[in-house]
């Protein structure tokens, strides 16, 4: 299995610049590589089998297969709670036109063709945000920390670096609300996209994802065979087929098979954690969201600074933070998470004073 992973692990890596934070993390690094990693692993024959088996006496098998791959199968939803082996052979199995009942509605599954395609597509919306903000933040950071992010540097070197520091912050004080927007705004499309994951993957499993989580947790607090499981509703194991073919004399004959869908055993799990996993993050997303909209707040963000810089005396950060806009504080705060926090202490001490001299 190391060879499927080995192609994405790569995203997974620490950088050592970080330019955003662990929530915006969470979205283009563990949800993108989980989704990936699943993607690629449905189309692994040699861990989960064929992806689909049909029994039928009269059709060849391996047509069999690719035709009912190809149509979809189906169930009887009304039957998925009826007891096995005694009223059905399988959950949801059985002839839907008995002589003398009533007719039973049939349920299609051709979601498992897409299954790969639509896990792929996902994890590139979850990376969408990402590349955006890396886009528009164009190396901007990487550039003001320039080495400073070491505590084992020349100290001409350091000197250097950190004068053109506070010369570009005296410079340009007060011009960086764009900058910073254009972060809130990519955090903003990180939680509307978790929403719409949500939604899309419910639409894709024909309205049933969403209460998904729910009733699989009902289920397992009840006894197993007082109702019917919900993962086997939406992901059957087994299913039926129908082909239809032309006889000799040209008459219509129909051959009803079974088809035994393995990767469905891999395919609910996948969903049931997505649906914890798609909450979790929408909730700590929004969280998130909550905390950007309080940074907007002056005395927020002073404290914020305050932390981030514990070196720094309170003095300094005050006198710096009375003079920051909200695009000046946010990259100062992206500074102090990338840069040593002694040479960061010296940063803020000579910015404090150039600001003073210049006012």
């Amino acid at each position: 299995m190391h060879d499927v992973f080995d192609s994405i692990r790569g995203l997974l890596k620490v950088d050592s610049l970080t330019v955003d934070n662990k929530i915006f993390q969470m979205h283009y690094k563990i949800t993108m590589f989980f989704l990936l990693a699943c993607s690629l692993l449905v189309t692994q024959k040699q861990y989960f089998g064929d992806p689909i088996d049909c029994i039928v006496d009269v059709v060849d098998p391996d047509v069999m297969d690719t035709y009912c791959w190809i149509h979809a199968t189906f169930t009887i939803p009304e039957l998925n709670d009826a007891a096995v082996g005694h009223e059905v052979a399988h959950p949801g199995i059985a002839n839907p036109n008995i002589p003398g009942k009533e007719k039973h509605e049939i349920k299609h599954h051709k979601y498992y063709q897409w299954v790969t395609l639509v896990l792929a597509l996902q994890a590139l919306f979850f990376y969408l945000p990402r590349y955006l903000w890396k886009m528009w933040e164009g190396g901007k950071l990487k550039m003001l920390v320039m080495q400073l992010d070491s505590p084992i540097v020349d100290d001409d070197v350091k000197k250097e670096r950190k004068d053109m520091l506070v010369t570009y912050f005296k410079l340009n004080m007060n011009n960086h609300n764009i900058y910073a927007f254009k972060y809130f705004l990519c955090e903003a499309l990180n939680f509307i996209n978790v929403i719409v994951q949500i939604y899309v993957t419910d639409a894709f499993l024909g309205n049933a994802f969403t209460t998904y989580g729910r009733e699989v947790i009902e289920f397992s607090q009840q006894e197993i065979t007082s109702r019917g499981d919900p993962m086997d509703r939406v992901f059957p194991k087994v299913a039926k087929c129908t082909f239809h073919m032309s006889g000799p004399s040209g008459s219509k004959e129909n051959h009803d098979g079974l088809c035994v869908l393995p990767l469905n055993i891999f395919n609910e799990k996948i969903y049931i954690f997505l649906w914890f996993w798609f909450i979790t993050v929408a909730v700590i997303t929004a969280v998130g969201l909550v905390y950007r909209v309080a940074t907007f707040l002056p005395g927020f963000r002073q404290l914020l600074l305050k932390t981030k810089s514990r070196l720094a005396s309170s003095g300094t950060v005050e006198a710096v933070s009375r003079r920051c806009m909200i695009g000046d504080w946010f990259l100062l705060y992206q500074l102090a998470k990338n840069m040593d926090p002694l040479i960061y202490k010296e940063f803020l001490s000579e910015l404090s004073y150039k600001l003073d001299e210049r006012r």
